[in-house]
């Protein structure tokens, strides 16, 4: 948790100045049982009611200064926490983002929001307490237990007992529940994603009659989040009333004796109340020191899971650097005897592959499913690093790259088509920030969106709701692709992004990319063998290996595998042209 602490750097006159007026406030909060002595010895006593209203007059100014104190406190401390808050979740989002593929898949979508919301929120209270009550409840306690020691040593020495047992009771229910707290954040991941999926795959669910299978399925990650809770409840629980017993017990005995010390002439009335008052300050602090234990126990799991965030660096490291020019005479891309797997106990995605492509060219990349097509043309933008081998962009190890520079480079259009609030150009300008009107209609032309998008009522301007849910999954498709071509990339992935069209709009997109992309390389990922039969060359892969690399018609005399995909779905007519 210390470790977070760098946030603070730039709150420190807020970290000072809140604990300073709170310290006047409790100054002047100790003070006030001690003017109840006065006002009850020498006002009361003696029936002198001026000397009651004077001192009562005054006492009212204490508490009316005490209350401006904590206001400023206040201020103070909302200002500190919510600003660390801010910048927490700001350097949070900026770390994650920095992520590889390989890292926000070990974490989880749903974990990774629950950190930087709930887990900061956390911290961000932690933040509040601790400049508004860490110096205040002490300072009460141990300022209290010094006043009563002014008045009475032999009774403070009560209070003072009760001390070891208040921190044995503390540190029994921070061991206890620290633990319960780091499972209740892992339950409530667990039924973050539950809760992600159920929301975001609503029209399955409903599709094949599985909404009470997944009303049970939450109702037991939600049943499993409440057990914890009650658990930890019923330790946290505690503490009020073990505090609360322990204290009243040293009230009942301080009450007792100091009762004979009133008989025997050692004791005021006057200073009874005030140590009585002095024992319910105690008492008060006490209870609020119980409270910022829980608080400081949920913030000590939410900051090892922060941190956990921060402590885990990409695997994906950027250089920072752009090799000056291409090597022309280089394949564009190059694949050498490269293996890589997800993880490192699971299989190979990909099996010593190599290969090279030359500049212009139109590759096609077939293969049955989870044959390693998406891997490969994930490793060309560096989504992943090779766990052996190595791939080199015109002569030029794809590590030399900048990872900004490398990826302005490559126009990539994934698997699932995302697109984001706003309007229609605005997501194609994702491609190019600054594209004008007549660019990002020329890449929509390309595309085949243009068509679509001209009959809309505001055209371009058109907006797009949340995942683009207006539009049917070919036209979102089409204008992902116009996202990537406004770009006008010297590499275009399309990464079986053409599996919503019909058969002749996606001849007529591959058509004019032929037309409008010479300089382009274009890897076109397929299950279809007809989108993929004309290109220049075709990789096919199978288990992770490339078993075949040709044009068509040489594929078709020496892979077996290409041979079967291409009679499943053409005609032996067709297989042969």
């Amino acid at each position: 948790m210390f470790k977070l602490a760098v946030f603070l750097a730039s709150y420190k006159k807020e970290c000072i100045i809140g604990p300073v007026f709170k310290l006047f406030e409790a100054i002047l909060e100790l003070l006030l049982p001690t003017m109840m002595v006065f006002i009850i010895n020498n006002g009361v006593a003696n029936h002198d009611a001026s000397y009651v209203l004077k001192m009562g007059g005054i006492m009212l100014s204490m508490s009316i200064l005490g209350f401006a104190c904590s206001m400023v406190c206040q201020y103070y401390a909302a200002r500190a926490s919510q600003g660390v808050g801010t910048s927490l979740r700001n350097a949070l989002y900026q770390h994650i983002a920095s992520f590889s593929h390989a890292e926000i898949d070990k974490f989880g979508t749903a974990s990774l929001i629950n950190r930087i919301t709930n887990d900061v929120n956390q911290l961000q209270l932690a933040v509040a307490m601790m400049i508004r009550l860490v110096v205040r409840a002490p300072f009460i306690c141990i300022g209290a237990i010094l006043m009563a020691m002014f008045l009475d040593f032999k009774l403070a020495m009560i209070l003072v007992a009760a001390v070891p047992v208040f921190a044995f009771i503390l540190y029994f229910i921070m061991t206890k529940s620290s633990v319960l707290y780091r499972l209740y954040q892992k339950n409530l991941d667990r039924l973050a994603i539950v809760l992600r999926e159920n929301l975001s795959g609503v029209r399955v669910i409903r599709a094949f009659a599985k909404t009470r299978q997944e009303k049970e399925r939450f109702c037991k990650s939600n049943n499993d989040l409440m057990v914890t809770a009650i658990h930890i409840g019923r330790i946290s629980a505690l503490l009020n009333p073990m505090t609360s017993f322990i204290m009243n017990a040293a009230i009942v005995i301080i009450l007792w004796i100091g009762g004979m010390h009133i008989n025997e002439g050692t004791l005021s009335k006057g200073e009874i109340i005030a140590f009585t008052n002095y024992i319910t300050q105690i008492l008060l602090a006490l209870i609020v020191v119980s409270n910022l234990v829980v608080i400081f126990t949920k913030a000590a799991a939410s900051a090892n899971r922060v941190q956990d965030i921060f402590a885990t660096n990409s695997s994906i490291v950027s250089n920072g650097q752009d090799p000056l020019s291409i090597q022309v005479s280089q394949p564009i891309i190059e694949f050498k005897d490269v293996s890589f797997k997800y993880n490192t106990t699971g299989d190979m995605a990909l099996d010593h592959v190599s290969v090279q492509i030359e500049s212009g060219q139109t590759i096609g990349i077939i293969g049955s499913t989870g044959s390693g097509k998406s891997t490969f043309i994930n490793l060309i933008p560096r989504f992943y690093d090779v766990n052996q081998g190595e791939i080199f962009l015109g002569g030029i190890n794809v590590k030399e790259y900048s990872l900004c520079a490398l990826r302005n480079k490559i126009g990539i259009v994934p698997q699932q088509a995302v697109l984001f609030t706003g309007s229609i150009a605005d997501n194609i300008r994702w491609g190019k920030q600054h594209a004008s009107l007549d660019e990002i209609i020329e890449a929509a032309k390309i595309a085949q969106a243009h068509e679509f998008v001209e009959k809309l009522p505001d055209v371009y301007q058109t907006a797009v709701t949340r995942g683009g849910l207006n539009f049917s999954g070919g036209q979102k498709q089409r204008l992902t692709i116009a996202r990537a071509l406004v770009a006008k990339p010297q590499i275009l992935i399309l990464d079986d992004s053409s599996s919503a069209l019909d058969f002749a709009t996606d001849a007529a997109l591959r058509a004019a990319l032929r037309e409008n992309g010479q300089d382009m390389t274009v890897f076109l990922v397929s299950q279809r063998a007809s989108s993929i039969k004309h290109a220049d060359k075709i990789l096919v892969f199978e288990d992770g290996s490339l078993v075949g690399v040709g044009s068509h018609v040489d594929l078709m005399e020496t892979c077996p595998t290409y041979q079967e995909i291409c009679l499943s779905q053409l005609s032996s007519k067709e297989a042969v042209q």
